[in-house]
This record gives C-alpha cells, sequence and structure tokens, in this order.
C-alpha cells in the first residue's frame, strides 16, 4: 500500500504563503490522481485541488487563484503552494490518492497524516 508523507505547514499571517509536501512511497504515484483536502473543526473534509498522472488541475473556487497543485513524480511529490492565505483556509489538511472518479473522501484513499495550517488574522 502507497504510503504518503507530508511536511510542511504552520503559522503565518492574512496574506502570507505556505508550500505543503507529500511525498509517496511507492511509484505507483506516477500513474494515479493525486488531491489536497482540507477539515477544519466541526466541518467536513472537503477537496481543495486535485492534479491528474498528466497535470490537469482542479481547484475548488474558494481557492482558485490562490492555491496551485503540482506534482513532480520523479520525486514522487505532490505540492500544494497556498498564497495570499486567509484566516479561513486555517484547517488540517491531507493529501490522498486517488481511487475513484468522484470528489469525495471516500473516493481516495492512502492518506497522509495532516498537517496544520493557521492563518491568523
Amino acid at each position: 500500500q502507497v504510503q504518503l508523507t507530508q511536511s510542511g505547514g504552520g503559522l503565518v499571517q492574512a496574506g502570507g504563503s505556505l508550500r505543503i509536501s507529500c511525498a509517496a512511497s511507492e511509484t505507483i504515484f506516477n500513474i494515479n490522481a493525486m488531491g489536497w483536502f482540507r477539515q477544519a473543526p466541526g466541518k467536513e473534509r472537503e477537496l481543495v485541488a486535485a492534479i491528474s498522472a498528466r497535470g490537469s488541475t482542479n481547484y475548488t473556487d474558494s481557492v482558485k487563484g490562490r492555491f496551485t497543485i503540482s506534482r513532480d513524480n520523479a520525486k514522487k511529490t505532490v505540492y500544494l503552494q497556498m498564497n495570499n492565505l486567509k484566516p479561513e483556509d486555517t484547517a488540517v489538511y491531507y493529501c490522498a490518492l486517488r481511487l475513484g472518479l468522484g470528489s469525495r473522501a471516500a473516493d481516495f484513499g492512502s492518506w497522509g497524516q495532516g498537517t496544520q495550517v493557521t492563518v491568523s488574522s
């Protein structure tokens, strides 16, 4: 089973930037789409951004123009660059391997351990 290890994140002021990374243990990563989710306290886990094996991307409306998902297949790593962060971006962020066709958490697996991102106002 693919293991995903996250790094990055932390505390930043509103308007600042952070990058979080997710490294995969297996080369199967190269043929799978990947996603970044986030979960704020009391809220459901939501898909923030996804990237196909070929690099096609999509984003939830609230982060379009601010977040960029990318991948380096040689390093088996996917990144989420977050710019112009807002307090409402505060959440635990998770990377995951896409297993199905949908955008729900149930369509993804091999979850990373989670990374706290906190944006202060």
